[in-house]
């Protein structure tokens, strides 16, 4: 097995570097021409920004310059051409006979986003990945228990394309599998390597247990990247998997970041700053924040050298904190971490909260509590009308005589941390549903 410290040893060294924003801005330059020169949608909207080709000189003047594309420039879009697929065809980078496989968000939120992907892209993804499974320890001879959902996500199919690429041997039995036939994939392949969504790696803990009569531990997973949802980067969560499988475990987020294996959680590395250029800009204004250690705002991307799934100044909703300093860990790469999703933003008197850091503290009470909660919305949100309600499985073995003191804690911790006094409805171990492929932390009532 080789020791070479990345899967590639000539640009992963690169990663935030001065070196690397110059190859940022010549692929930007000719991803510009290509655009406003072959692709009719591409070229209006650059046009009307007073962009064409030869005329960017700069990273930040395309950043004052291009504006941004979000999820209502594409529910419009829609709307015009009749159909996803109609939208996907007018922003593609590609012709539509050059596209070799169409996958999609989960549309969770709405109509679900297309990812048209040409070979070139399939070809490029799959070397990213080679650089996210090689930081994780994943080595050829490895066999990955794939376990997010298969149907139509891009986490589904095209990442087992992307994965084979690494040499690893890929078990793609699907979330939709169900537990019972996963545990039969677990007990006769015996993976070394589990992909799945941090609350299906938790709720498995527990069928696995009841369905094989087994420790999750027996399997002998020894590496775990979770994707999809905020869970991986709290510690306690990250804990109580690690412990129960015995496994490392590593966050991996949107545009190819993935943590490390530091003790302490250092947000997520970044891994492809050669094939996308992030920013921050404000989620009420839309202006650029600056690029600096410690910045928080929404994250948006521009692809460099995609074909069909292609991102131009497109901002997804999600709220990062970046951090530009060196890691401890001593590996290449800019890190962040997601706060939340602007579209998951709660206002209590006037107080922004994320689901994301209800979980980080909720988790903080394990094992007294399970670590399962949701959010209980009368209104259509963001406002709330205080308090926030919040119904949280207490642990086994928690008796209710010591929920209310129990209930003291967490509001207080709330209060301390949060800046809100939420109301605790109890509710017992295991009541709640529990998600394969994404969790929902509302409860809507209105």
């Amino acid at each position: 097995m080789s020791e070479r410290k990345y899967w590639d040893m000539e640009v992963e060294p690169l990663l935030n570097t001065p070196m690397m924003r110059e190859i940022q801005l010549k692929k930007l330059q000719k991803m510009i021409a290509k655009l406003y020169e072959s692709k009719p949608y591409w070229h209006d909207r650059l046009e009307a920004a007073g962009i064409r080709p030869g005329t960017i000189q700069s990273l930040e003047e395309y950043s004052q310059k291009m504006p941004i594309m979000d999820k209502e420039t594409r529910r419009k879009l829609v709307e015009k051409t009749g159909s996803s697929l109609g939208m996907g065809i007018e922003t593609m980078g590609a012709e539509m006979e050059d596209i070799v496989l169409m996958a999609a968000t989960s549309g969770t939120s709405g109509t679900p986003t297309p990812y048209p992907q040409t070979q070139h892209d399939i070809d490029l993804y799959s070397e990213l990945f080679g650089r996210m499974m090689w930081r994780c320890g994943v080595r050829p001879g490895d066999r990955v228990l794939h376990c997010f959902g298969l149907s139509m996500y891009q986490a589904g199919v095209p990442y087992v394309q992307y994965m084979q690429r690494t040499g690893c041997c890929i078990l793609p039995v699907g979330a939709e599998a169900g537990s019972a036939r996963i545990s039969k994939f677990a007990q006769e392949f015996k993976p070394t390597v589990l992909l799945s969504t941090p609350s299906f790696a938790e709720h498995f803990i527990e069928k696995y247990k009841e369905i094989t009569g087994k420790d999750v531990g027996t399997i002998g997973i020894k590496v775990i990247i979770c994707a999809g949802e905020p869970g991986a980067g709290l510690p306690e969560v990250r804990s109580k998997i690690e412990k129960a499988y015995g496994a490392k475990l590593f966050d991996h987020g949107g545009a190819m970041g993935v943590s490390c294996d530091c003790e302490e959680y250092q947000g997520m590395h970044h891994l492809a700053d050669d094939s996308f250029y992030i920013e921050l800009v404000d989620p009420d204004t839309y202006e650029p924040v600056k690029w600096e250690n410690g910045a928080t705002g929404m994250m948006c991307s521009t692809s460099l050298d995609m074909e069909g799934m292609l991102w131009f100044r497109e901002t997804f909703g999600d709220i990062w904190e970046v951090y530009t300093d060196p890691c401890p860990c001593g590996c290449s790469g800019w890190r962040y971490k997601v706060v939340g999703r602007a579209d998951d933003m709660l206002k209590v008197k006037g107080t922004m909260v994320y689901p994301a850091a209800i979980d980080d503290v909720i988790n903080g009470f394990a094992p007294r509590v399970t670590g399962e909660f949701r959010i209980i919305l009368d209104e259509k949100p963001p406002r709330v009308v205080p308090p926030l309600k919040l119904r949280v499985e207490y642990g086994e073995g928690v008796t209710e005589a010591e929920l209310p003191a129990l209930e003291e804690e967490i509001v207080a911790a709330c209060k301390g941390k949060l800046s809100i006094t939420p109301k605790i409805i109890w509710t017992a171990p295991y009541s709640l549903e529990r998600a394969t492929v994404k969790t929902n932390f509302f409860e809507r009532n209105y």
